[in-house]
Parts: C-alpha cells; structure tokens; sequence
C-alpha cells in the first residue's frame, strides 16, 4: 500500500478517485495534496462556522429589518473561498513544521514533503501563494473583520507546534478552526455579541470532539514518536470525553440561538445535528482507523444541517 502510494504520485490517506487526479496534470498532484484539494473534509470543516455564523447574523439582521440576500450570498462565496485557500496554506505550513513527524507516521509518510516529491522552498513558496488568496479574500470585509481573521495567524502558527507541549493540540486546532464562527457575524454588524461568541466557543468544543476521533487513527505512531493529543489523553474513556464535549457543542449552540433569537426550524436543525453526534459517539470503535476516519468526515453533514436550519429560520424562507 505504502510503496504503491509512493509510485503512483497519491498519498496513502486520501481517495485516489478524487477530481484531482482525474483534471490536474500530474506535477500539480503534489502541491494539491500540500493544499489537501484531494481531501475536502477540512475545508468544509473551517468553512461552517463562517456559514453558521453568517446565517444567525442575516436571522438578527432580517429581525431588524436590514437583511439583505445579496450581501449574504457574497460573504457565504467569500468564505467558501476563503476556507479552501487558508485550509490550503494551513495545512502546507503543517507539513513544513512537521516534515520529520510525517515521516516516522505510516499514514502521513507519502506526502508530498516526506517522500520528497516538493521541495521546502516549493511547499514555502506555495503556501505563500494561498495565503495571499486568502489575504484578499479578507480585504474584502470591514475594518473589524480584517483585524479579527489577522489575530487568528496566532493561533494558526502555534497550531502545528501544540503537539509537542501540551496533550490538547485539538484545543488550539479548534480555535483556528472555529474562528469563523466570530468572523460570519463581524462580517455583517461590525463587532462581536454574546450569540457569536459562545457560538464560537461551541464550535471549538465541537472541533475537539471530531479531531479526536481522528487522532485516534495515528495513536500508535503518535506513542512511539512521542506526538501528544487528546484521543492519546482520553484512551479507552474517549466516548465519555465525546459526550461532555458534544453535550457542551450542543448547549452552547443552543444558547447562542436564544440569544440571537432565532426561528423554530434553526431548533430543528440543532436537534437533527445533536442526533447525528450522538450516533457518532453510540457506534465509535477508537481501535478500527476506518471508522474512525468515516465518523470523522460525517461531520460534514452535521455542519450542513445546523447551517440550512439556521437558512430556513429566516423570516422569509
């Protein structure tokens, strides 16, 4: 499998029917892997906080009678560009950091750095590029947005290194993460409320639930390497740790839409979500690396519901 990964120019941990190998020429294959194109989960993943926070901002600013649909598209395209050029960049600076790291991990060996199909200065140089697509992205915002996605370069330069100090990287992972979940409603209204804020603060507990599930795949190498994370610190107690982590996402979120005053359907699609959470935590198997990786990418699905309940909330949905 590894070998095979190696000559065939993928990477053992991605789908190998992914659009990427099917339209971009070959020598663009390492770089996609870098930006992770081939694997989309993490940029869906950053993109729904922005998208839930923009929705509970247009619910407040439909109730105040200043909902405007064609802003609400804009910023929802301005996220989703956003969110694949700065998961891009993100993950490009990840493997840089950790270059050596991937190297000793059977999963993350075949990337493009370690197997040495892209040099350092090309992975630097690349990530440059997507930064400065994410750069103008921001630009196009307020004042107060652009300061705010300024501040989260913080916490996306500690992420990489959090593995090595601390057995909570899937905390600082979270913040960077979720940090759209603030950027959605400043993006509209020009500074932060109650609402964004412990919505944030939810989606950050709802990111370490998921990440951990998927840390449980690189446990093993993770121990003999000495790389620390939560699903190494929770252990076999991992599916009690998911429920006050999740129960907390879920509480949370849900002050945040009392707060906001949101419709009925918002609550239903909160609900549907919760559901969808607790499966993942009633069928886990942390020792099985595919399940966990497939419970993993079905929180996709969870951040669509939240996001078209929160869109069907407004007034004139």
């Amino acid at each position: 499998m590894e070998t095979n990964s190696l000559t065939s120019g993928r990477v053992a941990d991605a789908p190998s029917g992914n659009f990427v190998y099917q339209i971009l020429p070959r020598a663009l294959w390492p770089y996609a892997q870098l930006a992770r194109w081939d694997r989309p989960i993490g940029w869906q993943l950053l993109m729904w906080p922005c998208f839930w926070s923009a929705a509970l901002a247009a619910n407040v600013a439909a109730g105040e009678g200043h909902f405007s649909l064609a802003r609400f598209a804009g910023h929802l395209a301005l996220f989703l560009i956003g969110s694949i050029a700065m998961r891009g960049a993100g993950c490009t600076y990840n493997d840089i950091v950790d270059h050596r790291i991937d190297m000793e991990v059977a999963r993350t060996r075949s990337r493009p750095l370690p197997s040495g199909r892209v040099s350092r200065l090309q992975a630097k140089a690349f990530m440059v590029a997507q930064a400065l697509v994410g750069l103008v992205v921001l630009l196009q915002f307020n004042i107060f947005t652009i300061v705010l996605g300024i501040l989260s370069l913080a916490v996306v330069a500690i992420y990489p290194f959090a593995k090595r100090f601390t057995d909570w990287p899937q905390f600082f992972l979270g913040l960077a993460f979720s940090w759209g979940a603030l950027v959605g409603w400043s993006a509209v209204f020009g500074t932060l409320s109650f609402s964004s804020v412990v919505l944030f603060i939810g989606a950050v507990a709802w990111t370490i639930g998921y990440d951990t599930i998927y840390a449980h795949q690189d446990k093993e190498d993770d121990e003999l390497i000495g790389v620390r994370s939560t699903a190494r610190l929770f252990g076999d107690d991992t599916r009690a740790w998911l429920v006050g982590l999740y129960g907390l996402t879920f509480a949370l979120i849900l002050v945040s839409f009392i707060a906001a005053g949101v419709g009925f359907v918002a609550y239903l699609g909160l609900l549907a979500a919760a559901v969808m959470l607790a499966y993942q935590i009633a069928v886990l198997n942390i020792h099985d690396a595919a399940d966990c990786l497939a419970l993993f990418r079905s929180n996709n699905k969870v951040g669509l519901v939240l996001f078209v309940g929160l869109v069907l909330a407004l007034p004139f949905a």
